[in-house]
């Protein structure tokens, strides 16, 4: 399974670092689970969900750590990570800032698939 990815607002994060529970966003909240994208997926989900805000955060998650709460369902025409379970901190491999380019766009570095 590799690597997953989750885009989130800073201080989001900081309050889940600090908590050592990520629990999702308002939209993971509203939907019952936590967003995932792989890293071939981030560049649409970034377009679609993430044009406006700024103090964004990247965050790198070990897919297998998180068992059989993780589910890959049908969404817009691919299948996408959904953990139905609140994110462990340990299950993390890394988080960074993300910046944008001189196009507005979200930019990604290289990436684990």
């Amino acid at each position: 399974m590799g690597t997953i990815y989750k885009i989130c607002e800073q201080a989001l994060w900081r309050a889940a670092a600090a908590d050592g529970l990520f629990l999702g966003t308002a939209a993971d909240e509203r939907d019952g689970f936590i967003h995932f994208s792989t890293a071939v997926q981030l560049a649409e989900t970034a377009a679609r969900h993430f044009t406006g805000p700024a103090d964004l955060v990247l965050v790198a998650v070990d897919a297998e750590a998180m068992g059989q709460a993780l589910i890959w369902e049908h969404s817009r025409g691919d299948l996408f990570p959904h953990l139905y379970a609140a994110l462990p901190l340990s299950a993390v491999r890394w988080a960074r800032p993300l910046s944008r380019g001189a196009d507005g766009r979200l930019v990604f570095a290289e990436l684990e698939p």
